[in-house]
């Protein structure tokens, strides 16, 4: 049974959730079985944007993990990047 990790971050608080999955296990399911919900009740697990280290996953549902895995939970930008940079450069005038 693999051994994998779930991360998500607010500025204000982070939490990695060790988890024990049966092999063939999918990001998403990961993500459920981790309870991370319970900890961060605006997660919605079906919705929001994941990753393995870093790298965006296509489609946690089919996405099966492996053994040290850690399943990162993305919150949505408050910005665009590029707006962000726009209004940076604005400011140094």
């Amino acid at each position: 049974m693999p051994h994998v990790e779930v991360a998500y971050a607010r500025p204000d608080k982070q939490e990695i959730v060790p988890v024990t999955v049966p092999e063939g296990t999918t990001a998403l399911e990961a993500v459920k079985l981790s309870g991370i919900v319970g900890i961060f009740p605006e997660v919605d697990p079906d919705a929001i944007d994941m990753g393995i280290f870093g790298k965006v996953i296509k489609d946690p549902a089919a996405h099966e993990l492996r053994e040290g895995d850690r399943v990162e939970l993305y919150r949505p930008l408050k910005i665009d990047p590029k707006q962000a940079r726009l209004n940076r450069a604005k400011k140094k005038g």
